[in-house]
Protein backbone atom coordinates (compact mmCIF):
# COMPACT_ATOMS: atom_id res chain seq x y z
CA UNK A 1 0.00 0.00 0.00
CA UNK A 2 1.88 2.93 -1.00
CA UNK A 3 0.89 6.86 -1.09
CA UNK A 4 -2.58 8.24 -0.44
CA UNK A 5 -2.36 12.37 -0.77
CA UNK A 6 -5.18 13.93 0.85
CA UNK A 7 -4.97 17.72 -1.04
CA UNK A 8 -5.30 20.34 1.89
CA UNK A 9 -6.56 23.69 0.36
CA UNK A 10 -8.36 25.70 3.55
CA UNK A 11 -11.56 23.76 3.31
CA UNK A 12 -11.67 19.74 3.34
CA UNK A 13 -12.69 17.93 6.72
CA UNK A 14 -9.30 16.45 6.40
CA UNK A 15 -8.29 15.09 9.83
CA UNK A 16 -11.23 12.96 9.84
CA UNK A 17 -10.67 11.94 6.04
CA UNK A 18 -7.56 10.81 7.19
CA UNK A 19 -7.96 9.24 10.45
CA UNK A 20 -10.56 6.91 8.54
CA UNK A 21 -8.03 6.17 6.11
CA UNK A 22 -5.74 5.24 8.63
CA UNK A 23 -8.06 2.93 9.90
CA UNK A 24 -8.95 1.15 6.60
CA UNK A 25 -5.37 1.05 5.93
CA UNK A 26 -3.07 1.16 8.32
CA UNK A 27 -0.01 0.23 6.29
CA UNK A 28 -0.67 3.35 3.71
CA UNK A 29 0.90 6.50 3.87
CA UNK A 30 -1.45 9.31 4.54
CA UNK A 31 -0.30 12.70 3.78
CA UNK A 32 -2.17 15.81 4.02
CA UNK A 33 -0.69 18.08 1.27
CA UNK A 34 -0.53 21.60 1.18
CA UNK A 35 1.22 21.90 -1.82
CA UNK A 36 1.18 19.31 -4.97
CA UNK A 37 4.88 18.69 -4.28
CA UNK A 38 3.83 17.29 -0.83
CA UNK A 39 1.30 15.26 -3.32
CA UNK A 40 4.28 13.87 -5.32
CA UNK A 41 4.12 10.49 -5.74
CA UNK A 42 0.94 9.12 -4.37
CA UNK A 43 -0.56 6.54 -5.39
CA UNK A 44 -4.35 7.71 -5.11
CA UNK A 45 -5.67 11.33 -4.42
CA UNK A 46 -8.54 12.32 -2.22
CA UNK A 47 -10.20 15.67 -2.77
CA UNK A 48 -12.06 17.11 0.43
CA UNK A 49 -14.46 19.63 0.72
CA UNK A 50 -16.71 21.66 3.22
CA UNK A 51 -17.63 25.53 2.64
CA UNK A 52 -18.73 27.64 0.04
CA UNK A 53 -17.67 26.77 -4.11
CA UNK A 54 -16.29 29.88 -4.47
CA UNK A 55 -13.47 29.92 -1.68
CA UNK A 56 -13.10 26.02 -2.39
CA UNK A 57 -12.45 27.04 -5.91
CA UNK A 58 -10.06 29.93 -4.73
CA UNK A 59 -7.91 27.84 -2.51
CA UNK A 60 -7.95 24.89 -4.91
CA UNK A 61 -6.54 27.03 -7.56
CA UNK A 62 -4.14 29.07 -5.54
CA UNK A 63 -2.88 25.94 -4.00
CA UNK A 64 -1.69 24.49 -7.61
CA UNK A 65 -3.91 21.67 -7.35
CA UNK A 66 -5.80 21.93 -10.40
CA UNK A 67 -2.83 21.16 -12.79
CA UNK A 68 -2.18 18.13 -10.48
CA UNK A 69 -5.86 16.45 -10.14
CA UNK A 70 -6.23 16.69 -14.03
CA UNK A 71 -2.24 15.68 -14.68
CA UNK A 72 -3.50 12.28 -11.82
CA UNK A 73 -6.66 11.91 -13.95
CA UNK A 74 -4.71 11.90 -17.03
CA UNK A 75 -2.65 9.02 -16.11
CA UNK A 76 -4.62 6.75 -14.38
CA UNK A 77 -4.31 7.90 -11.00
CA UNK A 78 -7.68 6.56 -8.49
CA UNK A 79 -9.53 9.82 -7.45
CA UNK A 80 -12.36 9.58 -4.67
CA UNK A 81 -14.32 13.41 -4.33
CA UNK A 82 -15.86 14.37 -1.42
CA UNK A 83 -18.79 16.43 -0.99
CA UNK A 84 -17.30 19.65 -1.73
CA UNK A 85 -14.77 17.84 -3.44
CA UNK A 86 -17.02 16.19 -6.21
CA UNK A 87 -19.07 19.71 -6.70
CA UNK A 88 -15.83 21.35 -7.67
CA UNK A 89 -15.68 18.79 -10.53
CA UNK A 90 -18.86 19.81 -12.05
CA UNK A 91 -18.66 22.14 -14.49
CA UNK A 92 -20.87 25.24 -12.70
CA UNK A 93 -22.13 26.20 -9.72
CA UNK A 94 -25.21 28.72 -8.66
CA UNK A 95 -23.93 28.86 -4.94
CA UNK A 96 -22.10 31.98 -4.64
CA UNK A 97 -24.11 34.05 -7.34
CA UNK A 98 -22.41 31.19 -9.82
CA UNK A 99 -19.21 29.99 -9.72
CA UNK A 100 -17.02 28.37 -12.77
CA UNK A 101 -15.84 24.82 -11.13
CA UNK A 102 -13.31 22.58 -12.92
CA UNK A 103 -15.85 21.09 -15.28
CA UNK A 104 -14.07 17.36 -15.15
CA UNK A 105 -18.11 16.81 -15.08
CA UNK A 106 -20.29 18.54 -17.34
CA UNK A 107 -23.08 18.58 -14.84
CA UNK A 108 -24.45 21.54 -12.72
CA UNK A 109 -24.50 22.31 -9.32
CA UNK A 110 -28.03 23.57 -8.00
CA UNK A 111 -29.27 24.71 -4.72
CA UNK A 112 -32.55 23.10 -3.07
CA UNK A 113 -34.64 25.82 -2.69
CA UNK A 114 -37.72 26.02 -4.17
CA UNK A 115 -37.24 22.88 -6.10
CA UNK A 116 -38.21 21.09 -4.19
CA UNK A 117 -41.69 20.56 -3.68
CA UNK A 118 -43.84 20.36 -0.63
CA UNK A 119 -43.59 17.13 1.54
CA UNK A 120 -47.08 15.70 1.42
CA UNK A 121 -49.03 16.21 4.60
CA UNK A 122 -45.51 17.51 5.90
CA UNK A 123 -43.41 21.07 6.24
CA UNK A 124 -41.09 21.62 3.40
CA UNK A 125 -38.15 19.44 3.52
CA UNK A 126 -35.20 21.62 5.11
CA UNK A 127 -32.64 22.87 3.51
CA UNK A 128 -29.40 22.26 4.22
CA UNK A 129 -29.79 18.08 3.45
CA UNK A 130 -28.58 16.94 6.55
CA UNK A 131 -28.44 13.57 8.11
CA UNK A 132 -28.28 10.15 7.00
CA UNK A 133 -30.18 8.46 3.68
CA UNK A 134 -30.28 6.04 1.55
CA UNK A 135 -28.05 5.43 -1.62
CA UNK A 136 -29.32 3.74 -4.91
CA UNK A 137 -26.23 2.06 -6.75
CA UNK A 138 -26.96 3.35 -9.84
CA UNK A 139 -24.06 1.34 -11.90
CA UNK A 140 -22.14 -1.42 -10.89
CA UNK A 141 -18.40 -0.37 -9.81
CA UNK A 142 -15.37 -1.61 -7.45
CA UNK A 143 -16.15 0.92 -4.12
CA UNK A 144 -19.71 -0.77 -4.30
CA UNK A 145 -18.26 -3.81 -3.46
CA UNK A 146 -19.51 -5.40 -0.14
CA UNK A 147 -21.98 -2.31 0.03
CA UNK A 148 -25.57 -3.70 0.70
CA UNK A 149 -27.45 -1.56 -2.16
CA UNK A 150 -29.45 0.95 -0.34
CA UNK A 151 -27.31 1.39 2.15
CA UNK A 152 -27.05 4.72 4.43
CA UNK A 153 -25.03 7.29 4.33
CA UNK A 154 -24.09 11.00 5.80
CA UNK A 155 -25.15 14.11 3.97
CA UNK A 156 -24.59 17.86 4.91
CA UNK A 157 -25.26 20.10 1.72
CA UNK A 158 -27.36 22.70 0.25
CA UNK A 159 -26.77 22.03 -3.29
CA UNK A 160 -26.61 19.16 -5.20
CA UNK A 161 -25.47 17.83 -8.58
CA UNK A 162 -29.15 16.49 -10.37
CA UNK A 163 -29.26 12.83 -11.22
CA UNK A 164 -32.14 13.39 -13.97
CA UNK A 165 -30.24 12.47 -17.65
CA UNK A 166 -26.62 12.53 -15.70
CA UNK A 167 -24.94 9.96 -17.55
CA UNK A 168 -22.06 9.51 -14.82
CA UNK A 169 -24.40 9.04 -12.02
CA UNK A 170 -22.99 5.99 -9.97
CA UNK A 171 -25.35 6.42 -6.54
CA UNK A 172 -28.44 8.14 -6.42
CA UNK A 173 -30.57 10.00 -3.14
CA UNK A 174 -33.77 11.73 -3.20
CA UNK A 175 -34.45 14.39 -0.70
CA UNK A 176 -37.96 15.66 -2.26
CA UNK A 177 -36.03 15.62 -5.59
CA UNK A 178 -33.32 12.81 -6.71
CA UNK A 179 -30.06 13.55 -6.54
CA UNK A 180 -26.34 12.42 -8.01
CA UNK A 181 -25.16 10.68 -4.55
CA UNK A 182 -22.00 10.11 -6.12
CA UNK A 183 -20.40 9.85 -9.66
CA UNK A 184 -17.59 8.11 -11.18
CA UNK A 185 -16.10 8.06 -14.59
CA UNK A 186 -12.64 6.04 -15.59
CA UNK A 187 -10.75 6.43 -12.15
CA UNK A 188 -12.69 9.41 -10.67
CA UNK A 189 -15.43 8.31 -8.17
CA UNK A 190 -16.89 10.73 -6.00
CA UNK A 191 -19.88 11.24 -3.47
CA UNK A 192 -21.58 13.85 -2.08
CA UNK A 193 -22.06 12.34 1.14
CA UNK A 194 -19.05 12.36 3.62
CA UNK A 195 -17.99 8.29 3.55
CA UNK A 196 -15.73 9.00 6.57
CA UNK A 197 -19.23 10.02 9.00
CA UNK A 198 -20.87 6.98 7.73
CA UNK A 199 -20.04 4.38 9.86
CA UNK A 200 -19.75 0.64 8.59
CA UNK A 201 -20.88 1.62 4.49
CA UNK A 202 -18.70 4.61 4.28
CA UNK A 203 -15.29 2.68 5.82
CA UNK A 204 -16.28 0.04 3.30
CA UNK A 205 -16.35 2.70 0.59
CA UNK A 206 -12.53 3.79 1.99
CA UNK A 207 -11.68 0.90 2.08
CA UNK A 208 -12.61 -0.35 -1.38
CA UNK A 209 -10.76 2.66 -2.41
CA UNK A 210 -7.83 2.40 -1.52
CA UNK A 211 -7.50 -1.19 -2.80
CA UNK A 212 -8.66 -0.09 -6.24
CA UNK A 213 -6.68 0.24 -9.43
CA UNK A 214 -8.23 3.20 -11.30
CA UNK A 215 -10.81 0.95 -13.57
CA UNK A 216 -14.38 1.14 -13.47
CA UNK A 217 -14.85 -2.91 -13.63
Amino acid sequence: MGKIAVLDYGMGNLHSVASALNKVAPEAEVVLAQTPEQAAGAERLVVPGVGAIRDCMAGFVEAGFSPLLREAISVGTPVLGICVGMQIMMHHSEENNGVDCLGIFPEPVKFFGDNIPPAQSAERLKVPHMGWNSVQQRQPHPLWADIADGSRFYFVHSYYVPAAENPDIAGQAEYGIPLAAAVARENIFATQFHPEKSAEAGLQLLKNFVHWNGRAQ
